[in-house]
């Protein structure tokens, strides 16, 4: 403890009670252990045992959290350390911090910390990513002192441009950023009310409610229809250009001739993908395995582009490529990790010409397991360029002109390998998620034609087996050898706490989620095969994937979980994926094939490579997913005021989320926007509860949302509840048990008449 406590001296010797010890909890600056409590309270001996079942008790009635080490802290506090992003600076220029992985949607409002001067270097800045030590100065209030920086935010505000007396105000795009900046006229630069603008916060400049800054760059009309993407693009940073030595080495790259590589171009190889699809860097071909000692069983070969010959370690274009971490995708553009010349032309396998490839064969067995692979460098001719939609088609009798004569030498022998596949798939007891993407297709203009879920097809499905048939072979050919370096791609179990979170919320909708002795993907397939069928399919499979743990890269293997794999690399698509480029480059090394292998001073890297592509990844889904959002509220805009039939995703203390039937889109239910009462935040149930009307809205309920606002700037939709929810006659259950924090009022949306009993004084 810092400070001796009043209460633990006065009681000195004496086993607390449990007010006594969240008292005690509640005031410490950092989380306590046992043997802080116990040395506070003078216990010894059976005391002290005693004292270790008190707060396991405590524990499992939810009213203190235990962290590491043991730790124990009030409920909700944040641990001593952890990774802040410095997200806003006050009147006087001092800066304020937010967890790194806080979401406001699923975690409420951010808890204040207030960042104090870093004890070495420089003051952490806005934006900055830090690793800070925590001190607790009341509920929800902090100071923190910086550990160290952890990465440098960029020094630039991306927002909307408004009309102001004297010049501007700039709203942020970042719903996080709760704050406006005021612009003085002389610092516009050009721009004007209604332009997406880049500026540059003055440290300590304040305007009366605003901060103060300038414009250095306008990115484009709010307006315009590539405004959301290029809103996602700068938000996250992402680089655009190509720097001149990059696109040098790329206008240089020629086609290769066959030399020692291997000629494939008399095996019929296909690509099979979307009919929006930008780059074709993947071809498969499949026939029965004719060896008497695997019957039934399928030889398979997935062909890759050569990406490694044309992009040399440590290179122009490999340096960008490394920082760009891969391509990044968006309804009206793509990001590509490299230039043109060689995504859209030399390593995109079309039918036009040879192109050089890495080519793995395997040998499955009629029950899916890879029993043989090798790979080598080849010059493969794709046979066509096909689609998910043409080839099920055909698969399913109505096959096109040209896809007809592909049936017998191609199609139906792909088809049977995938059967083979899905056994072994079977037999691994993978995690099988339902995860449907939203398409956002766009009219000539550019603006939003109509929004749906993209139809998966079983072509879709066969492709994906293939791929993660040649990602196995890929790390089982490099151990083989004993590379120097694997770049793996690592799915971990999900974490303990994610884990009690899922269970609390399968409870509510009577679903126990068991398992004996270790968890495996299985247990939670059984879930959603139970769930398949039902109205509540889609939001428990939404459940099940906010448990699963972040996928990444890394030099160490801690297998696959979610696809039940020891090992897993990423082989297949190099020319929109750093980390397939560095498996490609290792297996060249060890098994000799030619120029472009896997030098040491990048083996010696994998480390450091693997965290900085993992956060590149992530930036990229970030980007991709606001992209989508927005596009999302573009389309929703002109319907305010509209009732749509949705299902309640999410219940928050400060809200629901729902989620509309007809298009997909997410958007929140403010708690003051329920009829007027005192509503409880029921965790154990995942529900809100009116104290006074017994009014209740759950998880998985079906609700018609009335449409209130659409913030095309932030990508926000915000609803009321026009129809739903259910009366808990009970009067005891309306407040939870354990809840001891004040509840939360509803009441009438701003402009509307407030109906129901007035407000009493407390």
């Amino acid at each position: 403890m810092d400070e001796p406590d009043d209460i633990a001296e006065s009681i000195k010797g004496s086993l607390p009670d449990k007010a006594q010890i969240r008292e005690m909890i509640e005031k410490s600056e950092r989380p306590l252990d046992k043997r802080d409590i116990a040395r506070a309270f003078g216990l010894k001996g059976a005391q002290r045992a005693a004292l270790r079942d008190l707060l396991k008790e405590m524990a499992n009635e939810g009213l203190i959290d235990t962290g590491p080490k043991k730790t124990i802290a009030a409920r909700g506090a944040l641990p001593e350390v952890m990774v802040l992003t410095i997200d806003r600076l006050d009147a006087d220029g001092e800066p304020w911090a937010r967890p790194a992985a806080w979401n406001d949607e699923e975690d409420g409002p951010a808890p204040d910390i207030l960042v104090l001067g870093a004890t070495r270097g420089p003051d952490p800045k806005l934006n900055d990513r830090i690793l800070a030590r925590l001190r607790r100065r009341g509920d929800k209030h902090y100071e923190a002192s910086v550990i160290r920086v952890l990465q440098p935010g960029p020094n630039k505000l991306l927002g909307l441009l408004e009309q102001a007396k004297g010049g501007a105000i700039l709203i942020p795009t970042d719903k996080k950023l709760d704050k406006t900046w005021f612009i003085e006229r002389h610092s516009l630069n050009g721009a004007q009310p209604g332009d997406l603008v880049l500026a540059e916060p003055m440290r300590g400049g304040h305007r009366g409610q605003h901060h103060e800054a300038r414009v250095s760059e306008v990115i484009g009309r709010i307006d315009e229809p590539k405004a959301f993407s290029l809103i996602a693009i700068h938000a996250q940073g992402i680089p655009v250009d190509f720097p001149e030595a990059a696109l040098e080495e790329a206008e240089a790259a020629q086609p290769v001739e066959l030399g020692r590589r291997t000629d494939l171009r008399n095996i019929p190889l296909v690509t099979i993908d979307g009919e929006d699809a930008r780059d074709f860097d993947d071809a498969v071909w499949a026939e029965p395995d004719t060896d008497p000692a695997n019957p039934g069983g399928h030889v398979l070969l997935v062909a890759i582009a050569d990406v490694a010959h044309y992009v040399k370690a440590e290179g122009a274009l490999d340096r960008c490529a490394r920082e760009r971490g891969n391509s990044v995708y968006f309804p009206d553009r793509v990001v590509p990790m490299l230039p043109e010349r060689l995504s859209n032309d030399l390593c995109s396998l079309r039918p036009d010409g040879d192109r050089a490839c890495m080519a793995i064969r395997m040998h499955i067995t009629a029950d899916g397991k890879l029993i043989k692979r090798s790979v080598m460098r080849g010059l493969m001719r794709s046979a066509a360029r096909l689609t998910y939609t043409r080839v099920q088609d055909a698969f399913e009798g109505r096959p096109d002109d040209e896809i007809g004569p592909l049936m017998d030498p191609v199609i139906r022998p792909l088809y049977a390998a995938y059967d083979c596949l899905l056994k072994g798939r079977a037999a691994r007891g993978t995690l099988e998620l339902d995860l449907p993407e939203l398409q956002v297709v766009l009219a000539e203009d550019g603006t939003v034609s109509h929004i749906a879920p993209r139809r998966r097809f079983d072509s879709h499905k066969l492709i994906e087996e293939f791929m993660i048939c040649a990602n196995v072979a890929a790390a089982e050919l490099l151990e083989a050898k004993n590379a120097r370096a694997i770049m793996y791609r690592v799915h971990e179990p999900p974490s303990l706490d994610k884990l009690e979170a899922l269970k609390e919320s399968l409870q509510a909708l009577d679903i126990k989620l068991s398992a004996d002795g270790v968890l495996r993907p299985h247990h939670f397939t059984r879930i959603l095969s139970r769930a398949a069928g039902t109205d509540r399919a889609q939001l428990i499979s939404d459940m099940v994937l906010r448990t699963q743990s972040q996928a990444v890269y890394a030099p160490d293997n801690l297998g696959h979980f979610g696809l039940a794999l020891q090992r897993y690399c990423h082989f297949t698509s190099p020319i929109r994926r750093y980390a397939d480029l560095l498996v490609h480059r290792a297996l060249i090394s060890a098994y000799s094939l030619g120029d472009g292998g896997l030098p040491d001073e990048q083996a010696h890297n994998f480390e450091k490579y693997g965290e900085l592509i993992s956060n590149t990844e992530r930036r990229a889904i970030q980007a991709e997913r606001d992209a989508t959002n927005r596009y999302l509220t573009a389309f929703m805009s002109d319907r305010i005021g509209a009732q749509f039939a949705g299902r309640v995703t999410g219940v928050k203390r400060f809200g629901l989320f729902i989620r509309l039937d007809e298009t997909g889109a997410d958007g929140l239910v403010p708690v003051s926007s329920l009829p007027w009462d005192r509503y409880w935040h029921d965790e154990v149930h995942q529900r809100l509860i009116g104290e006074q009307s017994g009014l209740a809205f759950q998880l998985a309920e079906t609700v018609t949302a009335r449409l209130v606002e659409a913030n095309t700037v932030t990508g926000g939709l915000i609803f009321e509840i026009a129809e739903g929810g259910h009366v808990i006659k009970d009067r005891k259950a309306r407040r939870p048990t354990g809840v001891h924090k004040k509840g939360h009022r509803g009441g009438p949306p701003k402009g509307a008449r407030r109906k129901g009993p007035p407000r009493k004084r407390r």
